[in-house]
């Protein structure tokens, strides 16, 4: 579809038609306007052939999240909210999309998986990991809100306890650990070959039916109300000093290179 985000439509062994997606930006598929935009118009170009299902893809590293450096130079312009704006309100579109979708959502990913970007992978149905797959929030050393559904989703898959300790910890779990944590499926040195055979692993309307009484009206309004919570706290600190401070420190710390 774009250079940023690439479609193909994949046969499952089944006839089960699935839509792949590939995100193939630079920067290691930073969360930047354009690629989230991208890859809206890839969801709906699955659902317009309608993929039963839709496997979700990145390069050596799947995202590094948001782009701090784009957000260090808005706040430097003064367009800290309006890029922020941007970004998180795309993010938090698609994330919440992806849970209310009558469609398997699976990710195969590999390296990083940091920030925001992560909401993508709570949003999954299934996930399989590359042995290198890695998740951080780096929040706390930002100085962002958290934002992907860190406070919105994610307590629902693993506890309100974990997801704050995660978060205030600002630990990186690895493969495995993400799989005890229920957030990932397998581990395979091939994720996007092992995805899709986990896609074709069961009868499609239970599955589809399952899914839609876990994230019913009702579960989806709150995690709704969550996102724009997270999306408030985010545009509220991204204007803040003491952040601009954070993301100028964070920048000399790694080299002043654009992503986390």
């Amino acid at each position: 579809m774009t250079t940023r985000v690439t479609t193909q439509t994949v046969h499952l062994p089944d006839g089960t038609l699935c839509a792949r997606l590939t995100l193939a930006a630079g920067r290691a598929n930073s969360l930047e306007p354009g690629l989230l935009s991208d890859l809206g118009s890839a969801l709906d170009w699955a659902e317009a052939q309608d993929a039963k299902v839709i496997l979700l893809c990145g390069g050596p590293n799947f995202s590094s999240g948001g782009d701090v450096r784009a957000f260090h130079v808005a706040s430097l312009s003064g367009e800290a909210a309006t890029y922020a704006n941007e970004v998180v309100l795309r993010l938090q579109t698609i994330v919440a999309r992806l849970i209310a979708m009558p469609r398997l959502v699976v990710v195969a990913a590999r390296g990083a998986i940091t920030g925001g970007s992560a909401g993508l992978l709570f949003a999954a149905d299934l996930a399989v990991l590359a042995p290198d797959a890695f998740v951080q929030p780096y929040y706390a050393k930002v100085g962002f809100a958290p934002d992907g559904g860190w406070t919105a989703l994610l307590p629902e898959r693993i506890g309100a306890g974990q997801a704050l300790e995660w978060l205030q910890s600002d630990r990186r779990l690895i493969a495995p650990a993400l799989c005890e944590a229920g957030l990932a499926t397998a581990i395979s040195d091939t994720p996007e070959e092992m995805a899709t055979e986990l896609a074709a692993n069961g009868e499609m309307g239970s599955r589809l039916a399952a899914k839609g009484l876990i994230w019913d009206d009702a579960r989806r309004a709150r995690i709704n109300a969550r996102l724009a919570a997270e999306t408030a706290a985010f545009l509220d600190r991204i204007v803040r000093p003491d952040t601009a401070l954070g993301m100028s420190r964070f920048l000399e710390r790694i080299g002043g290179k654009a992503d986390v």
